[in-house]
């Protein structure tokens, strides 16, 4: 299929699966800008194989099921409650940091948890051994995208943000799926992959270029207030005869496209 095809206005979108991901701040031991968590994807995997990302992953059935358990009324509460969980469960799973729970577990409560998670594939199990509650407020929504691609799985990805503080915590790879696990600002994430050192892909990109504009996590929601969460469908425009992929200029991206032949799309 020629690419310019996979973002005509006159298609529909094509069907996508619903995800969750975590952009999990902590403060920088310095006092910088704060970090961002990334993880770095087998590149083995069919989607964003050996690329950067943020934790996180798939909405499974599990996910809906305990958001319905929890008290989601109507579809819209019920798919955004299984996203929340969706983004707590593949966090713990991937990186070993509970995050969106009411207690603060020890580590080697969240060892335990992780374990239980491996071996069950649920949450919401994981939840009643460890006599934990979930807390989904915690998780602030940032951004929700959806792309049109024709020629690769679709993702319905709604990112959200959360605080450690201090950070002083322990990282688990999960070498499944993914190979290494680091700390970062998002302008050192954007200098390593400029210099090569990591790959990302078109959405992560304009979300570090985002979220780089943040010298705390204050300011990240003083600025969701601003842009509160919406669909970003890229989209492909013209400019000076060279097709680019594009996003909408009124969602807070301060960078809002570039060259479509040299966007990585996944």
């Amino acid at each position: 299929m020629d690419i310019l095809e996979e973002y005509s206005d006159h298609d529909e979108a094509p069907p996508a699966t619903p995800a969750a991901t975590l952009v999990i701040f902590r403060n920088a031991p310095d006092g910088g800008a704060p970090q961002i968590l990334m993880v770095e994807r087998a590149a083995s995997m069919s989607f964003a194989g050996g690329a950067a990302v943020f934790p996180g992953g798939r909405v499974d059935d599990a996910d809906r099921d305990l958001a319905t358990t929890l008290g989601a009324g109507d579809e819209p509460a019920r798919a955004e409650l299984a996203a929340r969980i969706a983004a707590v469960r593949e966090t713990l799973e991937e990186t070993g940091l509970v995050v969106g729970v009411a207690q603060r577990p020890t580590r080697d409560a969240a060892l335990i948890a992780r374990d239980l998670l491996l071996e069950g594939k649920e949450l919401g199990p994981v939840l009643d051994r460890m006599g934990w509650s979930l807390a989904p407020e915690i998780l602030l929504p940032f951004s929700r995208w959806r792309p049109k691609h024709k020629h690769m799985r679709v993702f319905d990805t709604r990112f959200y943000l959360a605080n450690l503080g201090t950070g002083a915590v322990d990282l688990l790879v999960d070498q499944t799926e993914n190979t290494h696990l680091f700390w970062a600002s998002a302008s050192e994430a954007l200098d390593l992959a400029d210099k090569g050192s990591i790959k990302i892909i078109f959405p992560t990109r304009r979300n570090l270029e985002r979220l780089a504009q943040f010298p705390s996590f204050d300011d990240a929601i003083a600025h969701v207030e601003r842009f509160p969460s919406r669909m970003i469908t890229p989209f492909m425009e013209m400019r000076d005869g060279v097709p680019w992929l594009a996003i909408p200029a009124d969602a807070g991206y301060p960078v809002t496209g570039e060259v479509l032949e040299s966007a990585a799309r996944g």
